[in-house]
């Protein structure tokens, strides 16, 4: 574990922010940030003593780190991410926060091997959940936002791969696609447990949903009151 700022070295670009406590976060600010949707994911689930977690299209490792803070009974998250600049900084992160229990492994969400198929008990996602173009913005900001490399059915279909029977998702996207993220789940064997609606001000239209998901699970459904973003 690092034991001072000065040990730690900061690419042009980098700063440290603040994870939970005393934990930092490494962020570039010329690459794509870390949004507070990542943080109400994180808290929107709850972690079972010895968990072991993935987090998919995992950037700069806030969604499974952030988790891992919350919930340090689970055994170890794993850092699922393709851009080799995002998961070298999580990497670094968890060498600084000195993360006994975390790794960073620089992948496509797709290319994610055989030996992980029934590895975990929990997969977290926060995908790119927007459709169309660049819109002006740069290539490594763009396949953080936007459908260009991955797609919602290619990240369930891994997720339904990867997860034990029992195992549980918990994904966000944009409260326009419920529809399809839960028949995503459904034809995957995946049911739906948890749903929660995420609006930007109280009894506002909801912008954002939350769904949690088990591999294998009875039928049922809980609707907890909307969050406020």
């Amino acid at each position: 574990m690092y034991n001072s700022l000065m040990e730690i070295n900061l690419l042009p670009g980098e700063v440290l922010e603040e994870l939970y406590g005393d934990k930092k976060i490494i962020q570039n600010v010329n690459l794509y940030r870390f949004t507070s949707d990542s943080v109400l994911l994180s808290k929107f689930v709850r972690g079972k003593k010895g968990d072991v977690v993935a987090d998919f299209c995992a950037g700069s490792g806030i969604v499974g780190l952030h988790f891992l803070c919350l919930n340090t009974h689970i055994k170890n998250v794993t850092l699922f991410e393709m851009q080799p600049s995002l998961s070298d900084m999580s990497a670094r992160t968890i060498a600084f926060d000195g993360f006994e229990n975390a790794t960073a492994i620089c992948t496509r969400v797709q290319d994610i091997g055989a030996q992980y198929n029934g590895a975990f008990s929990l997969v977290l996602c926060n995908p790119p959940y927007e459709r169309g173009g660049f819109d002006n913005i740069t290539y490594e900001k763009a396949i953080c936002r936007k459908e260009i490399t991955i797609t919602l059915a290619e990240i369930l279909t891994v997720a339904a791969r990867t997860l034990k029977f029992g195992g549980r998702i918990a994904i966000i996207n944009r409260a326009d696609r419920l529809a399809e993220l839960i028949y995503g789940l459904k034809s995957r064997s995946l049911e739906p447990k948890r749903i929660q609606f995420v609006s930007g001000t109280a009894g506002g239209k909801p912008y954002l949903v939350m769904v949690e998901a088990t591999k294998g699970g009875k039928e049922g459904v809980e609707i907890l009151p909307a969050a406020v973003n």
